[in-house]
């Protein structure tokens, strides 16, 4: 049996990681735990954003790593992440995808009990 994934981006956001990619480079993104950007998931160049010592790496988008800050990893942790992409602006200008005037969010849902039982690995930044 197959593991199951914590997170899955939207076709929308598919277009826009591409094009984000082809502007930028490697990529990666980041999603807080609150502050300045609130929970929003930001996209940056790979590197663009220091980690932070266990910092949790749920899964990868486009092949890009998509890292949470590990206080919010334990309060998702039992929550599947599907990364989607909205038009205007979120709560900063940090993350790529502002200048295309764009902001990408995360939809949540709760993992059922059968799959919280073959969840993929997380990996922890140290």
């Amino acid at each position: 049996m197959s593991k199951i994934s914590r997170i899955d981006v939207t076709d929308k956001a598919k277009a826009l990681i591409k094009e984000l990619a082809e502007e930028n480079g490697e990529l990666m993104f980041y999603q807080a735990g609150g502050c300045c950007e609130g929970t929003q998931p930001m996209c940056f160049p790979k590197g663009g954003y220091f980690l932070r010592l266990n910092d949790v790496k749920i899964g990868t988008v486009c092949g890009y790593d998509f890292w949470v800050d590990h206080d919010l990893y334990e309060y998702w942790k039992h929550a599947h992440f599907t990364l989607d992409v909205i038009d205007g602006f979120g709560t900063g200008g940090f993350s790529l995808e502002t200048s295309k005037q764009k902001t990408f969010k995360v939809i949540y849902r709760i993992f059922s009990e059968e799959e919280l039982k073959n969840l993929e690995e997380v990996e922890i930044y140290s």
